[in-house]
Order: C-alpha cells, then sequence, then structure tokens
C-alpha cells in the first residue's frame, strides 16, 4: 500500500490490446511504472517505438509515456519477477461449441504463480463467468500455504471499453472492484485510483464478475427486443426508425435501443452466453439470454432476405448480381471485425451466388470464413454505379452518405444511415 500510493509500485498488464493498452498508458501517465506484457512481438515494438495500432490511442499519447520512461513493453513474462501488481487484460472468446474459452487467461497465470511473490497484488481484468477469479486463479497463487488478503492480494475489475467512445474513455469511466478479501479490496482500490477517476467497491470478485454480466446482457436482450421489433414492423409495414425515434420522446420508463443487422465484437455477443454456460451446469435455463441470442444472431439472415426481395423487386436473381457491402468493422468507426454480422452476410450472400465485394475505410483487407482475403474497394462513382446493391452494414462517419444515397442503384440500408435521405425509392430500410 505504502508503495503503491508512493507512486514506488512497478505494474505489469498482461495483453496490450483494446483493454490493456489504453489501461496501461493511463497507469504510465498517472505516475505508476508500467510494464506490458504481450506474446505478439509486433505490438511489443509498436508501443517501444511510440507508434499506435488502435485508432482509440493517438500516437502522441502513447509517445508521452513512452519517452517519459513510464511505459515498456515485452514479451518475456520473466519480468512479473520485477513487479507488485498485475493486471491481466487477454481475450476471453466461446469456443465453436458457444462454451467459455478461459485458456489465454490460465496461460496468464501460470505465467504469474512462476513468477510471484510475497504481497503482489493481481487483479483480473477479462470478462468471463461468475466465480473465475475463486476458481482459475485463487488456486494458482494458494501455494505454500499462502493466503489472500495476507501473503498476497486478489481482485476483479471488469473493463468497461467502448471502442470510439470520445466521452466516456479508461479514466473518467467508473471502475468496480471486488477483492477476495476487504485487504484485497483496498489493494485494488488504491492502484486503479492512480488510473481512473471513480472506482467503485463490490463485495467479491464474483460480485464485479456478474455486475459486468448484467451490464452486457442488459443490451444483448434490448437490442434483441428492437430487433425483434424491427421483424414486427417490416410484416406491418412500418417504418421501424420512426417507432423507435417517436418512443424516445418519452421522458420515463423508456430508453432508447437501435435495431441493426446483428451483434458484433468481443462483449456483446459473448458475455451473456458464458452467464448462460455457468448456469446450465447448476439446472438453471437462461430464457432471455438464450431467446436474445437467437433473435440477434438471426439478424444477419434477415438482412440477406431483404436483399434477396430488393433484387427480387429490380427483376434480378441474386445468383450473378454484384452486391457491395459498405462497412465490415462491427460498429462505426472502429477497425475491429470480431464476430462482425457482415461476415455472415458475406458468406451468405456468396453462397446464394453472389459477385460480393466491400468498402470500408477502417479495414483495408479481409478474411473471410472461407479463407479468401478480400480488399476494400475505393467507394468511387464508377465502382458503386456498376453493382446491382449497396448494403449498408456499418454506418462510419467517414463516409460520404449523400454521394451513396444519390450514386448507387439500389441500398439496403440496416442502419438508417441514410436518414435524411430515405424517402428515395431506391433506399430499403431494415
Amino acid at each position: 500500500m505504502a508503495k503503491i500510493e508512493a507512486h514506488e509500485a512497478k505494474l505489469a498488464v498482461i495483453g496490450l490490446g483494446y483493454v490493456g493498452l489504453p489501461l496501461s498508458i493511463e497507469f504510465a501517465l498517472g505516475g505508476i511504472e508500467t510494464i506490458g506484457v504481450d506474446v505478439d512481438k509486433a505490438k511489443v515494438d509498436h508501443v517501444n517505438s511510440g507508434v499506435s495500432y488502435l485508432t482509440d490511442v493517438p500516437d502522441a499519447r502513447l509517445e508521452q509515456v513512452v519517452q517519459a520512461g513510464t511505459f515498456t513493453a515485452t514479451s518475456d513474462f520473466s519480468v512479473l519477477r520485477e513487479v507488485d501488481c498485475v493486471c491481466i487484460c487477454v481475450p476471453t472468446p466461446l469456443s465453436k461449441t458457444k462454451d467459455p474459452d478461459v485458456t489465454y487467461i490460465v496461460a496468464a497465470c501460470d505465467e504469474i504463480a512462476r513468477y510471484a511473490h510475497a504481497d503482489m497484488l493481481v487483479v483480473l481484468e477479462s470478462t468471463t463467468y461468475p466465480g473465475s477469479t475463486e476458481e482459475l486463479i485463487l488456486p494458482r497463487l494458494r501455494v505454500n500455504g499462502a493466503e489472500p488478503g495476507r501473503d498476497f492480494f486478489l481482485a476483479f475489475s471488469p473493463e468497461r471499453v467502448d471502442p470510439s467512445n470520445q466521452q466516456w474513455q479508461t479514466r473518467n469511466t467508473p471502475k468496480v472492484i471486488g477483492g477476495f478479501t476487504p485487504r484485497c479490496t483496498e489493494a485494488a482500490l488504491a492502484l486503479y485510483r492512480h488510473a481512473v477517476d471513480t472506482v467503485v467497491p463490490v463485495s467479491s470478485p464474483a460480485a464485479a464478475e456478474m455486475v459486468k454480466l448484467l451490464e452486457n446482457t442488459f443490451r444483448a436482450v434490448n437490442i434483441g427486443l428492437v430487433n425483434e421489433i424491427a421483424l414486427i414492423c417490416d410484416r406491418l409495414n412500418l417504418n421501424v426508425w420512426e417507432i423507435v425515434d417517436a418512443a424516445s420522446t418519452k421522458p420515463f420508463g423508456f430508453m432508447s435501443f437501435n435495431p441493426g443487422p446483428g451483434l458484433g465484437g468481443h462483449c456483446l455477443p459473448i458475455d451473456p452466453l458464458y452467464l448462460s454456460w455457468k448456469m446450465r451446469g447448476l439446472d438453471y435455463e437462461t430464457r432471455f439470454i438464450d431467446l436474445a441470442d437467437k433473435m440477434n444472431a438471426g439478424m444477419p439472415h434477415h438482412v440477406v432476405s431483404r436483399v434477396v426481395d430488393a433484387l427480387n423487386e429490380e427483376g434480378k436473381p441474386v445468383k450473378g448480381s454484384k452486391i457491395l457491402i459498405l462497412g465490415v468493422a462491427y460498429k462505426a468507426d472502429v477497425a475491429d471485425v470480431r464476430e462482425s454480422p457482415a461476415l455472415d452476410i458475406i458468406e451468405s450472400l456468396r453462397r446464394k451466388g453472389a459477385e460480393v465485394s466491400y468498402s470500408d475505410p477502417h479495414v483495408p483487407r479481409l478474411e473471410t470464413e472461407q479463407g479468401d482475403n478480400l480488399e476494400s474497394v475505393e467507394l468511387s462513382d464508377r465502382w458503386v454505379a456498376r453493382v446491382d446493391c449497396t448494403v449498408i452494414v456499418t454506418a462510419h462517419s467517414g463516409i460520404d452518405w449523400a454521394f451513396v444515397a444519390t450514386q448507387a442503384n439500389l441500398i439496403v440500408d440496416t442502419r438508417n444511415a441514410l436518414r435524411g435521405f430515405s424517402e428515395t425509392s431506391n433506399v430499403v430500410r431494415l
């Protein structure tokens, strides 16, 4: 505690992705000497050169802490022997059977256990199921009679990163922290106060793990609901965007969510299923979660059906038609294509015989599920005019939507990107 409060403690952040890199920079700016550890040597080289590989992290911000000597990166886990605190920020994907894949957490914990020493503070940030901190990390640190809160300190603090969000970033987003003992919580709070403005203690790591799953399950379920409303409006010949906008004028009892082509990214399509998996082992069916997952997972197929119907109205079969996918990242203004609905839409259209291309200013190259490598095409007059249908999947702010609305022959708009041009006859809404 004395070392943390005197800015003398050293911190290692394992995993330098969209969570670990911004967190490392905030700690370094807060006066904590920070070492980033990642098995990807390209990321390590970028960090040590002061060159960011994330759109949310400007080069100047990274370069500031690298040149100050408060942030370095390495692929050598032996540096854990020198540090006082460790934050684990590794991926937690789902397996093909939609079971939690915690291999990255286990690998990180094994490295920590290898170099663990007295008074080390370990904090897991990777999203996982309630009980993970106790089940996966505690046994690896509880060796030779070592006990949490006395010989070492253990906590869970869920990441709350929203890529491309200019208002809420690492420092000003409140941080939930749950320690295994009160002293563990106290130590973790002391550390994180150097990186974030507001810390929120809860009673245990399991409580903090559940907080994260509640946050993302809330979003996933409500998006699933509004996606079903979109399907209902389609059959009632109503404009779902008009309905949502009007409902949003109610000042109480309603929170606005928008429909879309499906969920993407590392959190929303995955996190609720961690909770669903956990509860299956306790003989409990998570009906809301499972239904929302089914609804959201089906939206890419609905988009493809809209494309097929729109082409039919033009007297064109989908087989042989030239289709342009506009935006393949999972959300606007990011380069991340993990779990992006665009991938399913592209593959489904290709299986139907369409000639599919894509344009995305943030994703120059794309590997399809079939292993093909596609390159982003320029959004030019000649290219847009030659395709039979343009499908808006991701509404990047840098795209000239007026150009798209006036130059494209037929448009399927899944994001209401052409709100101001939606009355034109060539636009088909979600």
